[in-house]
């Protein structure tokens, strides 16, 4: 098994990479893991000590659930996984309180987190909008979470495709413009009146096989047996902090496994 660098967007929080030599469950598993398992903290209760806004309790903490945090896996554990038991420390949760001073749009950089390191990925992410003489007074408590549970502990979204392998087994296709056109992700060009692939963008192509239904004896489209990855990050972590984490769990999993399976003799 082989993986190759694509593209790295570390300001788009965006990475895409070449998974070579793996079977589609393994890949599929790597996906869901990403999706499902790989903890990001979020805000789980808010507690309200005024809120004279246009909006209800209900509405704010929804919002403020769905804020993207910071967040730092060496210093935090599931609650289930702490000594406490989930009764909240400092190990497992940390505070955040709002308390607008000033009317208008309240963003979420308005904020204060008693750990630094935990704050809104997204400063200006507005929470709610304060009009003369309304208030707004409350205290959050984030906890880390994993996907499967709620999709605000989800770090990312992550999807896969086959890599395409394209064929032009006839040069002298009639209706080349044709064919170049056709194609949704422009991996044709025509040079000199034959069809030709755009090695730039043949790695675009997703299958649609547009192409080949244009001009069925001249291309010819297939999936290979190497996996194309690309992860978008919501902020939480990097998507390299959300590929490696992906990975620990995958070998923990495996690992529990195998001591169940001896557990069988």
């Amino acid at each position: 098994m082989e993986v190759k660098l694509l593209e790295k967007k570390d300001k788009e929080n965006k990475l895409s990479f070449i998974l070579k030599g793996a079977k589609p469950a393994y890949a599929n598993a790597i996906r869901r893991i990403i999706l499902e398992e790989v903890p990001v903290m979020a805000i789980e209760d808010v507690e309200f000590k005024k809120n004279s806004s246009i909006l209800y309790d209900e509405i704010v903490a929804h919002r403020l659930g769905l804020t993207p945090l910071k967040t730092d896996l060496k210093s935090y554990v599931l609650p289930e996984d702490c000594k406490c038991e989930g009764k909240g420390c400092a190990r497992c949760q940390v505070k955040l309180t709002l308390k607008p001073k000033d009317t208008g749009i309240i963003y979420a950089t308005e904020m204060k987190s008693k750990d630094p390191a935990i704050k809104p990925v997204y400063p200006k992410m507005p929470i709610v909008k304060l009009l003369k003489g309304q208030s707004l007074e409350l205290e959050a408590t984030a906890v880390l979470g994993k996907g499967k549970v709620h999709t605000k502990w989800s770090p990312g979204l992550v999807y896969y495709k086959r890599k395409p392998v394209i064929e032009i087994t006839d040069s002298k296709i009639k209706d080349a413009q044709k064919c170049a056109d056709i194609c949704p992700m422009k991996v044709y060009e025509v040079k000199d009146g034959k069809l030709a692939i755009s090695k730039d963008k043949a790695i675009d192509c997703h299958l649609c096989n547009a192409c080949v239904d244009i001009c069925p004896e001249g291309i010819k489209v297939e999936g290979s047996d190497d996996y194309i990855f690309y992860i978008e990050s919501w902020g939480q972590l990097s998507c390299k902090d959300i590929m490696l984490k992906a990975m620990d769990i995958f070998n923990e999993k495996l690992d529990e496994f195998v001591e169940k399976a001896k557990s069988l003799d």
